[in-house]
């Protein structure tokens, strides 16, 4: 099975890396993550991130300390952080 566009279902995609704007879990700041992986559909140039990325990327900010990081950050600084909990054990959904 090929992968589809999430948006256009077109089976033209490719992977990248693209910076991101998030909201920090306690609403006080939102950050810049640099070359987060991507999904680039060629058909509707569209990019996105895999649901699995995103639940991945809200757990990291979850677990760490956010207070130690600036304005500014990359997808592999973010998650190299160190983990105040194991895992995020409010997360119910699985």
């Amino acid at each position: 099975m090929t992968e589809k566009c999430a948006w256009c279902e077109s089976e033209k995609i490719k992977k990248g890396a693209d910076d991101v704007y998030w909201e920090l879990p306690d609403g006080t700041r939102a950050i810049k993550i640099s070359e987060v992986p991507t999904i680039i559909c060629v058909n509707c140039e569209m990019k996105y991130q895999t649901d699995l990325l995103v639940k991945e990327i809200e757990d990291q900010l979850f677990l760490i300390n956010t207070n130690e990081i600036g304005p500014e950050t990359s997808f592999e600084n973010l998650m190299a952080q160190p983990r105040l909990l194991k895992r995020n054990y409010f997360d119910f959904t699985s």
